[in-house]
C-alpha cells in the first residue's frame, strides 16, 4: 500500500490561536491541493509553550480546536494529525489527535513523556498509555517531541504492527542534530518509516530548528526541509517496511528473556 504524506512545517505566533489557525487551514488545503492523504502540524502549533495560561487554550476533545481540526479535515478531505493542549479531568495535556478525512477522530495520543527542561511536568498531565492507532493504512505509532529519545516507547510500535510512526514536536536549533541522528536512528532499529514535523521561527527566545523528514525503513531521508517554512510532501511504500524486516529479521532475532 502506498499514501502520500504532508509535513507542514510552520512558524507562528506565541499565544495567537486564530493567527495560527488560519496559517494551519492554509498549509492544509495546499496539501489536499497536492493529493496528500494526510497532513501532519507541529506541536502546540495553536499556542506554543504558554503553558503557565493553559486555561486559556485547553478544551475537552469535543470543544475548542479539536471540532475545528476534524472540520477542516471534512472540507478538505485529507487526514489531519497534530498536537493541541487538551483539558481533562481539570489538567491540561499534550494531545497528538488523528483525525481521519470524514472528520472521525481515529484516535489520540497523550504525551507521556514530560520535558523537565520547560516544566512540562509542574504543568501538563502525564499520558497514561501508548498511541497505537488503528487507520485505513494499517496501525500507526504517535508521538511527540522528547518522545524521540525514549527507544523504548517505539519497539512496541514495531512489533505491534506499526509501519509508520508520526511525531509532532517543537524542537530547538541547539539540539537539532539530535533530532535527525534519533530520527534515523529510530527509523533503521525499528524498521519503520518515521514522519516528523516540527517548528520553526522563535518560541521562549530560543529559535527552533526545522528539518521535518520522513525517515525511510532502512534510515534514508526521503524528504527533509531546512529551517525555513516549507510544505513537505512525499509518496511512501509500506511495502519498504516488509522489504528491510525480511532482509534484516531484527525482530525474529531479539532476546527479550534477557533484556529485563
Amino acid at each position: 500500500m502506498k499514501i502520500t504524506l504532508s509535513l507542514a512545517q510552520m512558524a507562528f505566533e506565541f499565544g495567537a490561536v486564530e493567527t495560527n489557525f488560519a496559517r494551519a487551514a492554509g498549509w492544509i488545503a495546499e496539501a489536499a491541493n497536492f493529493g496528500s492523504d494526510l497532513v501532519l502540524l507541529p506541536e502546540l502549533w495553536a499556542s506554543g509553550y504558554d503553558l503557565p495560561n493553559w486555561p486559556r487554550y485547553a478544551t475537552p476533545l469535543d470543544e475548542g480546536l479539536f471540532p475545528r481540526m476534524a472540520d477542516l479535515a471534512r472540507q478538505h478531505k485529507i487526514a489531519v494529525g497534530c498536537s493541541l493542549l487538551e483539558e481533562r479531568e481539570r489538567r491540561a495535556y499534550n494531545t497528538f489527535v488523528l483525525y481521519g478525512p470524514d472528520g472521525a477522530r481515529w484516535g489520540e495520543y497523550r504525551k507521556i513523556h514530560r520535558f523537565r527542561l520547560l516544566e512540562e511536568e509542574k504543568w501538563l498531565g502525564e499520558g497514561d498509555r501508548l498511541g497505537l492507532i488503528d487507520t485505513p493504512w494499517g496501525l500507526v505509532g504517535l508521538a511527540i517531541c522528547y518522545d524521540l529519545r525514549f527507544p523504548e516507547m517505539f519497539r512496541p510500535y514495531a512489533m505491534g504492527g506499526a509501519k509508520l510512526v508520526l511525531i509532532v514536536s517543537e524542537w530547538p536549533e541547539r539540539r537539532i542534530a539530535h533530532w535527525t541522528k534519533l530520527l534515523m536512528a529510530r527509523a533503521i532499529e525499528n524498521q519503520c518509516f518515521f514522519a516528523a514535523v516540527n517548528k520553526v521561527g522563535v518560541s521562549l527566545g530560543v529559535e527552533l530548528g526545522g528539518r521535518s523528514a520522513v525517515i525511510d525503513p532502512w534510515g534514508v531521508p526521503l524528504v527533509e526541509a531546512d529551517d525555513q517554512e516549507a510544505l513537505l510532501t512525499v509518496e511512501i511504500d509500506f511495502r519498504e517496511a516488509d522489504k528491510a524486516r525480511r532482509f534484516i529479521p531484527v525482530f525474529e532475532d531479539r532476546r527479550p528473556d534477557l533484556y529485563s
